[in-house]
């Protein structure tokens, strides 16, 4: 199916997402889509999908000009897409989620396409599964298998691959390729340089709402990808790494065993140090988010205790903040404005005499979202939605849990926030992360733990470690010489 934009707008109030983008994508090819965050590309998705509509412009499928009015038509012409944020229900299984979306009302006929897509793309579903027991990659899996089954000609994958595994991610590029080799049409959306290098045919960067120069034909290199999102890129220089003090633990966890429906973790006898950045490396599903969820206090231990700066936690921590990956279901309130959040934490953000949009404005220029104070999260990009949650971090927070930090972030965004995030070490308080990309994790901890088995590693300096030793000690390799 080829597609293709003539002289598309989008804006929101204001805000121009989408400013005369025209622009053509061949069939049988993956044709990436680039730029930094706030650029407009997934609102440019949006329209292509049905969830938007255009102020102005045309969208042709096979030189026919179509109306796309909502996700379904769009789903009925052909073109779907997978968002940054999978939509399931999570106490339904595989088979409920896909038919519940589908005009197949033969139960049979539905699970025997999950099986042959599922077997075609290499992905491990079945059927009977529960969304709930799913990685994100899992669950992202189920999505392009459901448009696929829909009769789906384009793909559209809005950032897939923050918050999957190096795995997953092989996985999902292998299975792209084997899409578009059946002449479908795979649009991928990113900020990551190193994935359009390895899997697109074209590329289309995307600055300020406005594609700059054309679609150029892969192989370029990098640096010419970079000067077309950013103009002049800026590095930043790297922070040196923190050594482990030996006093003044923040958390304490003393015979501690933790388990969660699917997994048991411990037992658990940790001295996590106050004024640390360390990283929790492991295969997803290790413990990460459980682990996360007790030291916040909003789940309990079935055995020992744990501590937070000396303090035994009996409840929900309000000096722990808890970022989680799935910003949109459990970090931030959509349908609310980032003054409406500044409001319900009007107690941990506001200054005396200060107005609630006063700081939506001061956080909006602090963490670079392309917002206003009083436009609704739901309608910000995924990158933009990260800055925003991550903006709503309290200053009082000696304890700063977060589950993938810069998903959907660029590289300059994502530097920006790991400078506020070291200033908070700085300034004594502990950041805990978890983070699939091993490098993210070198990069920025001052110590590691590793999960393994259900069990975790003592912590382990920076200094002593490198990325392919860390990569070992992940799937196992001497990991019981570093057990705590």
């Amino acid at each position: 199916m080829h597609v293709s934009i003539q002289q598309l707008n989008k804006s929101f109030g204001p805000v121009r997402a989408n400013q005369d983008i025209t622009i053509a994508f061949a069939a049988g090819q993956i044709h990436g889509v680039l730029g930094e965050n706030g650029a407009g590309k997934s609102t440019l998705m949006k329209l292509l999908s049905g969830v938007y509509k255009p102020d102005s412009g045309q969208i042709f499928i096979n030189g026919t000009a179509v109306t796309l009015g909502t996700p379904r038509l769009a789903v009925q012409i052909g073109i779907g897409m997978v968002g940054q944020d999978p939509l399931d229900v999570p106490v339904f299984n595989v088979l409920e989620n896909i038919a519940c979306g589908l005009q197949m009302p033969n139960d049979a006929e539905v699970r025997q396409q999950i099986i042959h897509w599922s077997t075609t793309l290499g992905f491990p579903l079945h059927p009977d599964q529960r969304m709930r027991d799913l990685t994100v990659g899992q669950r992202q899996q189920v999505e392009i298998v459901r448009l696929l089954i829909a009769g789906s000609d384009v793909l559209i994958l809005d950032e897939p691959t923050t918050g999957i595994t190096a795995a997953q991610v092989d996985a999902l590029f292998a299975a792209l390729r084997t899409i578009v080799a059946t002449g479908k049409t795979v649009l991928f959306v990113t900020h990551k340089l190193d994935e359009i290098v390895a899997l697109c045919d074209t590329v289309t960067v995307l600055r300020a709402g406005q594609i700059v120069g054309t679609q150029l034909a892969m192989p370029i290199s990098k640096e010419t990808m970079l000067t077309a999102m950013f103009g002049e890129f800026a590095t930043h220089a790297q922070v040196p790494a923190k050594p482990i003090p030996t006093a003044d633990p923040r958390w304490q966890l003393s015979d501690t065993m933790l388990h969660d429906a699917t997994f048991v973790l411990g037992p658990l006898n940790l001295s996590l140090p106050k004024g640390m950045i360390i990283g929790l490396a492991g295969l997803e599903g290790s413990g990460q988010r459980l682990f996360m969820q007790h030291l916040a206090g909003i789940a309990r231990p079935d055995r020992g205790q744990i501590h937070f700066d000396g303090v035994p936690i009996t409840r929900a921590n309000p000096t722990a903040a808890w970022l989680p990956a799935d910003r949109l279901h459990e970090g931030i309130i959509g349908a609310m404005s980032l003054r409406e959040h500044v409001l319900l934490l009007r107690d941990s953000l506001l200054a005396p005499q200060q107005t609630a949009h006063e700081k939506a404005a001061q956080l909006i220029a602090d963490y670079a979202i392309k917002a206003t104070p009083d436009m609704p999260l739901q309608q910000l990009s995924g990158g933009n939605q990260q800055r925003a949650m991550l903006a709503l971090i309290p200053e009082s927070a000696q304890g700063i849990l977060l589950e993938h930090p810069t998903r959907g972030l660029d590289a300059v965004s994502a530097m920006a926030i790991w400078q506020r995030l070291q200033v908070r070490r700085d300034n004594g308080a502990t950041v805990l992360f978890f983070s699939a990309d091993l490098s993210e994790v070198m990069q920025y901890s001052d110590a590691v733990l590793v999960f393994f088995g259900g069990h975790v590693s003592r912590l382990l300096a920076h200094d002593t470690l490198s990325e392919e030793a860390l990569a070992a000690l992940i799937g196992g390799v001497g990991f019981a010489e570093v057990s705590a």
